[in-house]
């Protein structure tokens, strides 16, 4: 049985000052679940949002839709119980950002999230390895964490299969998104039966 595909705007290129109707519009054109970028200016140099415009999101939005948190801070323990609160679904950190990601991963899991682990695009995937089985997503950067509207990094495209993408300014800054979200998806599901069939 193939392998599900799922496609995660970043909202990041959006018009910010709609963020809850471009993020409706997303999910209205097909967008699986929605990326949300959270920098605090000292993990990466750039300052987004934090947990009260996630909460504000939730109630524009309603509980169906997943929010996955990408959580681009220098310390992750620090946001967890806010981003639960807020009504984050997946609380995704940066192995880089972290000493101990063990107490981390329960304290997410305690807080009822799911748990996603990102590594930059310098970070050998090994490092992530003691963890795979603790966690439920691995995020691989394939640009520098930081600035949405990056080139690509195509020598990142052997770190690892992918069946969750995450896309910005291709998407967002689209005239037709519900295209490039079917084309995305079609992509890695050709990548991953092909995978298969080369097993």
């Amino acid at each position: 049985m193939a392998q599900s595909c799922k496609i995660g705007p970043s909202v990041l290129n959006s018009d910010l000052a709609r963020l809850g109707a471009e993020c409706s519009r997303m999910l209205d054109c097909g967008a699986d679940y929605l990326h949300l970028d959270v920098m605090d200016g000292h993990f990466v140099p750039n300052i987004t949002f934090g947990h009260p415009v996630v909460e504000c999101l939730r109630k524009e939005l309603g509980q169906e839709p997943f929010f996955d948190l990408h959580m681009m801070v220098s310390k992750p323990e620090q946001w967890v119980k806010p981003m639960a609160a807020a009504g984050a679904s997946q609380y995704t950190f940066h192995l880089e950002a972290t000493n101990n990601p063990g107490p981390l991963i329960k304290d997410i899991r305690e807080h009822h999230m799911k748990v996603g682990l990102a590594i930059k695009p310098g970070t050998t995937v090994e490092c992530l390895a003691p963890w795979a089985n603790q966690i439920d997503m691995a995020l691989v950067m394939t640009v520098e964490p930081g600035f949405g509207g990056q080139k690509f990094m195509d020598d990142m495209m052997s770190k690892a299969g992918a069946n969750m993408i995450v896309s910005g300014s291709a998407v967002m800054k689209s005239d037709d998104p519900r295209s490039v979200i079917n084309l995305l998806r079609n992509a890695c599901v050709e990548a991953i039966q092909k995978r298969c069939l080369d097993r």
